[in-house]
């Protein structure tokens, strides 16, 4: 392309500050360098991560930063010594990198990369940025910095994906489809004619929802606060719903009532550790699985030992479970086999300009998954 090796001078939402709102920036996108890769950003899914970190985490360190995770683009150029791209691929930016070599990657036991850099911020990760504005590097959230018309990413973290997918609904897969579908069938484990619980239904806990469907469990019971999400949570798979607002029991009593005394697993897609709690204390005593696959890292989280010494387990998965690129290029074939479902998660299209708006609707719970149009494709 023409602009190969130049300087791109781009629209991108920058967060200068906590807790303030993004302001569309004029900024300069440096070439990519050795194993680097320069991607056109087509469409970004807003997450609730991106607003953990703008609103919650009170990290004034990683400020000022472009946001953005969850996206799928094209490349534009790549740097020397790129050998898996070319100009012209369809790809989907990964914040949980695969390098293919370290001894994580190598090992079945974990999709967590050695490379990986999520919540890092120190000078480093700003010095490595390849965005700046106002002669100001910006950090790159998670190294991939979505919230960009054009952004820089290692090699290592980007996944190639079919020529023939639709980028303005594939862009879900960089996090939330693959978050909570994996968490279900690679981390639960969900088993044919099992009791499932999944608590908390943005786009993560449907995503784990319709995983629990695809690995044949009989019962899902979907727990929320927002009763307005439990009509979306059947389209799902969802056979039952509970608001715990409507009892005055604790909600894993009130799931222990319904199930013989707990579900064979349960799923935190919250990031509350209260929630994460009632998760656990959800699942059969004596075997239940119960999976933390919501964010934070603002609290401690207590339980008492017998709420696992009688054979309770209880894990966390970040991803899914998934090794990146290959669990992208999976899923992304999945959804075009139909095998999957992506449009469902999509309640509002957005320009960038309105990436506030977003941001608003996701902050209080008036979306599912807002997809913005970072540029045409």
């Amino acid at each position: 392309m023409a602009t190969a090796g130049k300087v791109i001078k781009c629209k991108a939402a920058v967060a200068w500050e906590f807790n303030q709102p993004l302001v569309i920036e004029e900024v300069e996108v440096a070439p990519p360098q050795e194993k680097e890769i320069r991607i056109k950003i087509v469409a970004a899914g807003v997450c609730q991560s991106d607003l953990y970190f703008l609103l919650k985490c009170m990290n004034k360190a990683m400020f000022p930063a472009v946001l953005g995770h969850e996206a799928a683009g094209i490349v534009e150029s790549v740097g020397p010594g790129v050998t898996e791209f070319q100009p012209g691929d369809k790809v989907i930016p990964l914040f949980m990198p695969q390098c293919r070599e370290c001894r994580f990657c190598n090992s079945p036991k974990t999709n967590v990369c050695v490379n990986g850099i999520v919540g890092r911020f120190d000078e480093k990760e700003f010095e490595a940025s390849r965005i700046s504005c106002k002669g100001r590097k910006l950090l790159q959230l998670a190294g991939t910095s979505t919230f960009s018309e054009y952004t820089v990413v290692k090699e290592i973290a980007v996944a190639k994906i079919d020529a023939a997918a639709p980028l303005d609904k594939v862009c879900l897969i960089g996090c939330a489809i693959c978050t909570g579908y994996g968490a279900a069938v690679n981390a639960a484990k969900v088993e044919a004619g099992s009791t499932c619980a999944v608590f908390g239904l943005g786009a993560v806990g449907l995503a784990a929802v319709m995983g629990c469907k695809a690995a044949g469990a009989q019962r899902i019971i979907a727990v929320d606060i927002n009763p307005e999400k439990f009509e979306k949570a059947k389209v799902f798979g969802a056979t039952d719903v509970v608001n715990p607002k409507d009892h005055s029991e604790p909600v894993h009593e009130v799931i222990a009532g319904m199930t013989n005394g707990g579900v064979d697993f349960s799923l935190e897609c919250v990031g509350n550790v209260e929630v994460m709690r009632s998760a656990l204390e959800s699942s059969m005593e004596a075997w239940g699985v119960s999976v933390i696959v919501g964010w934070t890292d603002m609290y401690d989280i207590a339980i008492r030992p017998r709420h696992l010494i009688c054979g309770r387990t209880w894990k966390g998965t970040v991803f899914g479970g998934f090794k990146a690129k290959d669990g992208v290029a999976a899923m992304t074939n999945a959804y075009l086999e139909k095998k999957v479902k992506l449009d469902e998660f999509i309640t509002h299209n957005m320009p960038l300009e309105q990436i506030n708006d977003a941001i608003e609707l996701m902050k209080n719970s008036k979306c599912i998954r807002a997809v913005v149009e970072v540029s045409p494709p």
